[in-house]
């Protein structure tokens, strides 16, 4: 695949990508036992109570009618160039931030163990890192040619 000039191999970035998910568990595996926290499930929603629940389903549906804005905005636009925020993938960051901020509140406001939500942060705070980390070093370099 060939993008802006740089050579991809597809191989090389599933294997890149398997490597950070792995890199970024591990890491909030090992912050929550620290902390001494209760891992969460992977791809759960783990609603702390009902209060959470209705948040929760409210920035769902407001993010998905932006996705939606955004995807008309940018399909019928006939200017060449899109804002950065009409970005699918800077939408997808927003609300990933957003509902991570949201189980935080609702952690430190409302679980038994009320260092969780440090946790939260933390992790939230690392995998920025490295997307954003990721981002600016063009996949650290790896696909240069």
């Amino acid at each position: 695949m060939k993008l802006n000039t740089i050579t991809i191999d597809f191989g090389t970035l599933i294997l890149f990508l398997i490597v950070l998910l792995l890199i970024i568990s591990i890491l909030g595996f090992v912050i929550r036992k620290l902390l001494g926290v209760e891992r969460k499930k992977c791809f759960s929603y783990n609603h702390l109570n009902e209060r959470h629940k209705k948040l929760d389903l409210s920035v769902r549906i407001i993010f998905m009618i932006l996705v939606l804005i955004s995807s008309y905005y940018t399909n019928y636009n006939d200017t060449v160039e899109i804002a950065w925020y009409y970005d699918i993938w800077f939408i997808i960051i927003v609300f990933l931030v957003v509902s991570e901020m949201l189980r935080a509140f609702m952690e430190w406001r409302y679980a038994e163990n009320k260092r969780a939500f440090v946790a939260t942060i933390a992790e939230m705070m690392f995998t920025i890192s490295i997307v954003f980390l990721t981002i600016k070093t063009d996949f650290f370099g790896l696909f240069n040619t």
